[in-house]
């Protein structure tokens, strides 16, 4: 049977809107910033990481690909102090510069959660699977470009736009083989785990255990008996 008979529910753009989703719920809830995107997007070339801080992901599987994210200083420092501040740290004790390697570890871990709730996604929606490598973030002086490290028939990049709070810019920019998931059977997407009620029920499930019997103390001095004792 043709597959014009079914619809094609996830593309290229469907997957970038994906990814730009999760890097919005993400770093807005970490960092109590409002994060947005711009709803235009840009064909791109190659991806590349630009100064002044840069950070690349790895991804295969279902399909395979590369994630970049490009800050500028200023808004890798706006989200940095948020998170930090957000964590409990005083103003006092953070960093004071992008180049910072705690400025890069944390840039590091958002962006490695970003990935983590967008690979969630795609596995609940898209009924696949795609792992991730470890987030490598760096920051720079010049601009220094990248290649996916994986074979792609049909390379495709684009490059979104992202705002903080305070109007500072960073880009993300996705290089993915062109793709099209289509459904041939109806199914429902599960829904993302909440931790705070896999937490409650875990709870629960400790307190409705029922406690081992205890030995009462007359069996134990029969067997104390029996024994001579």
């Amino acid at each position: 049977m043709s597959t014009q008979n079914y619809p094609v529910v996830f593309g290229t753009e469907d997957i970038l809107r994906s990814l730009c989703d999760s890097v919005t719920k993400v770093i807005t809830s970490a960092t109590r910033s409002d994060i947005r995107y711009s709803g235009m997007i840009q064909r791109i070339a190659k991806t590349c990481i630009k100064p002044d801080i840069g950070c690349f992901v790895l991804f295969d599987g279902g399909f395979s690909g590369l994630v970049v994210i490009n800050f500028s200083a200023q808004a890798a420092m706006e989200l940095y102090e948020n998170y930090m501040l957000g964590m409990g740290m005083a103003k006092q004790d953070l960093a004071s510069s992008h180049t910072s390697d705690e400025v890069s570890n944390v840039m590091g871990e958002l962006m490695n959660q970003c990935v983590g709730n967008f690979t969630g996604k795609i596995a609940r929606e898209l009924q696949t699977h795609i792992t991730q490598n470890q987030p490598k973030m760096m920051a720079l002086s010049k601009q220094v470009m990248l290649s996916v490290d994986t074979y792609l028939e049909k390379p495709e990049a684009r490059r979104v736009t992202f705002f903080t709070g305070r109007n500072n810019i960073f880009y993300l920019e996705l290089a993915i083989d062109r793709t099209e998931f289509i459904k041939l059977n109806e199914f429902d997407a599960t829904e993302e785990p909440d931790p705070d009620a896999l937490i409650d029920q875990a709870a629960d499930a400790s307190a409705t255990r029922p406690e081992p019997a205890a030995s009462s103390s007359s069996e134990h001095d029969d067997l104390l008996n029996s024994l001579g004792m």
